[in-house]
């Protein structure tokens, strides 16, 4: 089994080779140059799936400032061409973890609330497949940012983008339901972000309760498991 690539390896030639190959079929760059999953939330905000080097500084050109990178600052290949891409053309690089297989946590959400107040904009969002932790992170802009009533921003997450509910990337829709029944039935405005974020953080929002207790479908876990496979 190969050792995981490091920053040192990237520095050499044989290293950067090693990272293109990787960034093109182990991380399915390759799959993603067939299609554009790009889409502009609000005005000078958008989602993306993992962006190439070439498509970097293409969002350079078109003034974005900030690219903010949802994976996370595990070391990578697609980590370290992104980092030399952003650096090359002037973006700050912003890394910010986001899980598309659990219920959001409400450190997670309220990270996100000043993540969104701190950067500069125009601003570049993506994870993987720009499909559910860039919804999630999207309709969290919307919510929070455009004052858009949560079930409206949660249209985020849909088949449109990629997202699957029928899966186990499902569990986040499972939990954001949670919350609109609970709104709902006591007739709390869906556009009040204080009532969500008081909500999720008391007993009444348990994450690990719901993934536990959350059951995708066998052909959506398939389907997000086996074929698109993802992260």
């Amino acid at each position: 089994m190969a050792t995981a690539l490091t920053r040192e390896d990237f520095a050499t030639l044989e290293g950067r080779k090693r990272a293109l190959r990787e960034f093109l079929f182990a991380d399915h760059a390759i799959i993603r140059a067939c299609y554009d999953n790009t889409h502009e939330i609000a005005p000078g905000v958008w989602r993306s799936f993992q962006p190439s080097p070439a498509r970097l500084g293409k969002w350079a050109r078109r003034g974005i400032k900030t690219v903010v990178n949802l994976r996370g600052p595990k070391p990578s290949a697609a980590l370290f061409l992104e980092e030399e891409a952003c650096a090359r053309s002037g973006m700050t690089l912003v890394n910010f973890r986001v899980f598309s297989r659990e219920a959001p946590s409400i450190e997670m959400m309220r990270e996100a609330r000043a993540l969104f107040d701190r950067i500069e904009y125009p601003a570049l969002f993506h994870c993987k497949s720009g499909a559910d932790r860039v919804g999630v992170v999207a309709a969290l802009y919307l919510f929070f940012r455009e004052k858009r009533p949560l079930d409206a921003a949660l249209k985020q997450l849909s088949l449109r983008y990629g997202h699957v509910k029928h899966g186990k990337t499902g569990v986040i829709d499972a939990a954001f339901d949670r919350y609109l029944d609970h709104a709902r039935a006591k007739a709390i405005s869906l556009a009040d972000v204080d009532a969500f974020l008081d909500w999720a953080a008391s007993p009444a929002y348990d994450p690990a309760a719901i993934k536990r207790d959350f059951m995708g479908s066998w052909w959506g876990n398939f389907l997000t498991e086996r074929v698109l496979r993802r992260e």
